[in-house]
């Protein structure tokens, strides 16, 4: 009796999800949308990276003070400029550059 409880106990448990991790950070996700189109609204974003605008918002300042991109208004609209010669920050990929990694995805 006490096995066939342990088996309706195990045929209830839930089954085990799938984990859902990238590759590439947060950061490497945004960095790329803008390397796509260097006019994109932070929303837009956002909402390809599957995270909040304000996260987004975050993300941007820390590579503007990294100096991996610069900010400007053209009109009322930022757009972005990427600076591909900096290095990539870990040690195992430093020996990289930010163009690298994005050449490296993009590539056809």
């Amino acid at each position: 009796m006490h096995m066939a409880i342990q088996t309706k106990k195990a045929a209830a448990a839930p089954a085990k999800e799938q984990s859902h991790w990238t590759f590439f950070s947060n950061h490497a996700h945004v960095l790329l949308c803008i390397d796509m189109s260097d006019d994109k609204v932070l929303r837009d974003v956002a909402v390809e990276v599957g995270i909040t605008e304000r996260a987004v918002q975050k993300i941007v300042a820390d590579l503007e003070a990294a100096g991996i991109i610069t900010r400007f208004k053209e009109g009322r609209r930022n757009r972005y400029k990427i600076n591909r010669r900096v290095k990539l920050r870990h040690a195992i990929e430093s020996h990289r550059t930010v163009g690298d990694l994005l050449d490296f995805v993009h590539k056809d």
